[in-house]
């Protein structure tokens, strides 16, 4: 059952050019800009995407157990799934979507917001650990990230999760699994762990998976969210700091964007030319949330298109 309510549509404002850290708008010589594009809907913001199949973008309550989307008319709505948490959303090939919940992975058939879900197996048992963000590989494999509910240091995993169904570790030793998102050209996969203040970097091939993990950028203001754009770019959102920070392909701090809230955690273009970015906050843990926090925020024409998301094959 979806619940829906009138909120405030995003109108971008003008282009924005392509040079240096702050890039800046040809009409006010100003940097880019964030504007808020719902009300406070989320204590725990996470996880945005954009199908082309979908109403609008899709992003998480994560604590919640709700999914959530925005539509063109500025509505959102939202899903439960059954679950206290849905820590990502992602699309499936040809039809369908699926949802990571506590500790297990659900799936639909349909792509309503509504469609129904069908609970898979439980991918661990300790009750200690739950789902945290992941992504789906160029193969269709769908990565799941993991995390204490106390955060205790090394406690998480992240587990691969093939279109067949057949569950591996990927990694493990990892504390605050967060983003992870493909190179344009599919051999290199960026990841977080927020424990560890920067962006870390794998090879990846199909038949090997992820490999040759190595530090790629230091990331102040503690990494979340990622996105990739297709220059090689990376976004990400940084949870202490409230802001989203775009390192070029060869890992440079190229822009910075503030957002007027305290904890930005994730990153995704949208729109039908992927030219819009659309970024997710949290409330979690404040005890007088600010205004803005745990709304969806859009960033105005960043000047560089994203990549088309990519499907889980199961």
């Amino acid at each position: 059952m979806t619940v829906r309510g009138e909120l405030r549509r995003w109108r971008p404002g003008g282009a924005v050019g392509q040079g240096g850290r702050h890039r800046e708008t040809p009409e006010d010589g100003g940097p880019m800009k964030a504007e808020q594009l719902t009300a406070d809907v989320c204590e725990h913001g996470e996880g945005p995407v954009h199908s082309p199949r979908w109403v609008g973008p899709r992003w998480v309550d994560m604590l919640a157990g709700e999914v959530l989307e925005l539509s063109p008319s500025g509505e959102v709505a939202r899903r439960d799934v059954g679950s206290k948490v849905a820590a990502v959303v992602r699309p499936r090939r040809g039809a369908g979507w699926l949802v990571a919940t506590e500790r297990a992975v659900a799936l639909a058939d349909g792509d309503d917001l509504d469609a129904a879900l069908t609970n898979g197996p439980e991918l661990w048992t300790d009750t200690g650990i739950r789902s945290n963000e992941g992504g789906c590989a160029p193969d269709g494999a769908f990565y799941l990230g993991t995390m204490a509910y106390d955060e205790t240091p090394g406690a998480g995993t992240v587990h691969r999760i093939d279109p067949s169904g057949a569950v591996t570790t990927a990694f493990g030793n990892v504390t605050v699994s967060n983003g992870l998102g493909w190179s344009p050209d599919g051999t290199r996969a960026y990841y977080v762990d927020t424990d560890t203040g920067r962006i870390d970097v794998f090879d990846w091939t199909a038949d090997n998976g992820l490999t040759g993990r190595r530090a790629w950028a230091d990331v102040p203001g503690g990494p979340d969210g990622l996105t990739v754009d297709a220059e090689g770019g990376v976004w990400v959102a940084t949870y202490w700091t409230g802001e989203v920070r775009r390192y070029d392909a060869d890992g440079r701090l190229d822009a910075v964007v503030d957002l007027p809230v305290r904890r930005a955690t994730a990153v995704a273009f949208t729109g039908a030319g992927l030219d819009q970015l659309i970024v997710t906050t949290s409330r979690l843990d404040q005890d007088t949330p600010g205004p803005g926090d745990g709304a969806l925020f859009g960033i105005v024409e960043p000047g560089v298109r994203g990549l088309p998301v990519l499907e889980f094959g199961g």
